[in-house]
């Protein structure tokens, strides 16, 4: 304690001869800038840590109140920047790096019960025989119906390398036992199907360092596996609350010819500026791009790039409008800080923030329920009605995608469709 007080006075002392140094920086007026830190201000911080330290009705360490009082100097300035400890830190560059370290199997809540969903190719618990529709019943031998369940999926996951143990009773009425190695797991962040023959679906769940490779594995596999090219192609955004920016900008110049794509403006001079190379990977093949209000951060710069471009029709609701720049700091200590440091525009200029996307075609999240038929007859219905003259060429808009199930993916086939058929 006492070499925490001495650490604390000499910090202390260091930022009050910084302050009297800044006092000789002067404005026009001759009076000291507001900028700058002065004596009262931190004589006032020493106050209140010594009375919270003296007075809080439970011991708090002096390491967690100067954590405290990091985590709400960022958490003031905006609600992106952030303090990390060692192991949060950690955490993050394995989501950005599209993993996390854990027995390997995908889990759900249902009836009081962790149940197996799926279980990963090559992770500890396929190789211990685990199989989809096992189910946990304690974790580090503690029952799992006498803990937070939450919590205690939380503790599948920790370092690569540690070890938990786990018991699953099997579908047989069985129960075994096992010591699991938890390693990385690959989270896959974009999924494909093709829809209706000939068009494309592709969703991008969050932006990883992985995810634009993971893109264009799965168009080149979807154009392999169809006869001809695509007619079209929906690019799924919506519930993206964005990630890498890099993997968003290399999406965006696989789409487009060339160009800008996104650009940053804040105080330091070091400022970024993406271009779009030659080449794309589906040139000349209608997009529609469905966004919603969750769609933010890198989403919001790819759809905003392939709009400014006149590549893809932006398709759904205004989306979230985080339009600013987080840096990833690392500190010495093993932590990191993650600060706002600039702000996105559109390659036409437009700022993102607190402003969005504006989709070309605004399609409000609605759920459609269906009506019962009506009883009014048609022409048709009619006893001794005349028969009709039905054009050889007539072509209907039809799709396997029901508008009751998802109603924005259901309109943005039918654009794409429409402008096929426009375009004869």
């Amino acid at each position: 304690m006492k070499r925490i007080c001495r650490y604390l006075v000499l910090l202390l002392s260091l930022l009050c001869a910084m302050s009297l140094a800044a006092e000789d920086t002067n404005n026009e007026n001759g009076t000291p800038s507001k900028t700058q830190l002065s004596l009262a201000d931190l004589r006032a911080f020493t106050d209140v840590f010594n009375q919270v330290r003296a007075n809080f009705v439970e011991e708090v360490d002096d390491h967690t109140l100067m954590n405290a009082a990091i985590r709400g100097m960022l958490s003031e300035l905006d609600p992106h920047s952030s303090y990390m400890e060692a192991d949060e830190f950690r955490e993050l560059d394995n989501d950005s790096r599209g993993r996390y370290s854990g027995i390997g199997v995908e889990v759900s809540i249902q009836d009081r019960r962790i149940n197996v969903v799926a279980v990963m190719q090559d992770g500890a618990a396929s190789r211990a025989g685990v199989v989809a529709g096992d189910v946990i019943t304690s974790i580090n031998r503690k029952p799992v119906g006498r803990q937070n369940l939450q919590s205690a999926i939380n503790n599948l996951r920790g370092e690569a390398g540690s070890e938990v143990q786990v018991s699953f009773k099997h579908q047989n009425g069985e129960v075994s036992e096992h010591t699991l190695v938890r390693d990385y797991v690959r989270v896959a962040s974009v999924f494909s199907r093709p829809v209706d023959v000939d068009y494309g679906y592709f969703q991008v769940t969050h932006f990883t360092r992985q995810s634009a490779a993971e893109l264009q594995e799965q168009v080149e596999y979807m154009l392999d596996r169809h006869d001809g090219p695509l007619k079209g192609i929906v690019l799924d955004l919506r519930n993206n609350p964005g990630g890498v920016l890099n993997s968003a900008v290399t999406m965006a110049d696989g789409f487009i010819e060339g160009g800008l794509i996104v650009y940053t403006r804040g105080r330091s001079e070091t400022q970024l500026r993406y271009s779009a190379h030659p080449g794309q990977w589906l040139k000349d093949t209608p997009m529609v791009v469905l966004v919603n209000r969750s769609s933010a951060s890198a989403s919001e710069v790819l759809a905003g790039a392939l709009q400014d471009h006149g590549r893809a029709l932006i398709v759904g609701e205004r989306t979230f409008g985080k339009g600013s720049v987080q840096s990833v700091l690392n500190l010495r200590n093993g932590s990191g800080i993650r600060l706002t440091t600039s702000r996105y525009y559109t390659p036409s200029g437009r700022s993102i923030q607190a402003e969005g996307i504006h989709p070309d075609v605004e399609i409000p999240a609605v759920k459609i329920v269906e009506k019962k038929a009506n009883s009014r007859k048609r022409e048709a219905d009619l006893e001794r009605h005349l028969d009709g003259e039905p054009e050889n060429n007539t072509e209907v808009i039809v799709s396997d995608v029901n508008a009751a199930d998802d109603y924005a993916m259901y309109q943005a086939l039918i654009l794409l469709k429409g402008a096929s058929l426009l375009a004869r």
